[in-house]
């Protein structure tokens, strides 16, 4: 049985107001998202389905990583996300518990939430504009023990030290290109 995902905003994002704090590339990940879970028959977008969706969407993303091997690892898990691996989280709401969440944000794991949260204040803490995909992986890895994290580490991601690399070259991944580069 498929449990439809409300629909948040016209705009399609999250618990992020409605006032352009996601760039339209990173709204259309979090539509993509969205399209993936309900196909997946999940009651609830993830931070795994939001990951999926920037690694298939955003070349900035992609390029936080470590070639495309890591990245078809990557997929290679997510894909199975809806054949087998992953099947446990179907019925179930990712909260790690680890760190305050956002609630009320109706389609969106308490995780994906906060993750979205996180990547809008990321990107106004910059303040050169809205959200982009970078921001919200920032925002997906924050908390260990998301069902992204779990994918990044089984693809033999190291987490800590990719988010080391994106903090400390933010200026490298910011604005939907590559600066300085």
């Amino acid at each position: 049985m498929q449990y439809p995902i409300p629909r948040q905003q016209a705009d399609e994002h999250s618990g992020v107001d409605d006032d352009a704090r996601l760039s339209a590339e990173l709204a259309a990940v979090v539509a993509a998202a969205r399209r993936r879970a309900v196909r997946d028959g999940d009651r609830q977008i993830d931070t795994a389905h939001l990951l999926h969706s920037l690694l298939e969407y955003d070349p900035d993303v992609r390029a936080t990583f470590d070639g495309e091997p890591q990245i078809a690892r990557l997929l290679g898990y997510l894909v199975q996300r809806s054949i087998g691996y992953g099947l446990r989280w179907q019925s179930t709401v990712e909260d790690s518990g680890a760190i305050p969440v956002v609630t009320g944000v109706a389609g969106h794991s308490p995780l994906a939430a906060t993750a979205m949260s996180y990547a809008a204040e990321r990107a106004a803490r910059r303040g050169d504009g809205p959200a982009h995909g970078v921001d919200l992986l920032v925002g997906i890895v924050v908390d260990p023990r998301s069902r992204a994290v779990e994918v990044l580490e089984r693809a033999g991601v190291d987490v800590p030290e990719l988010f080391m690399r994106i903090e400390h070259g933010s200026q490298e991944y910011v604005g939907g290109a590559e600066a300085g580069g």
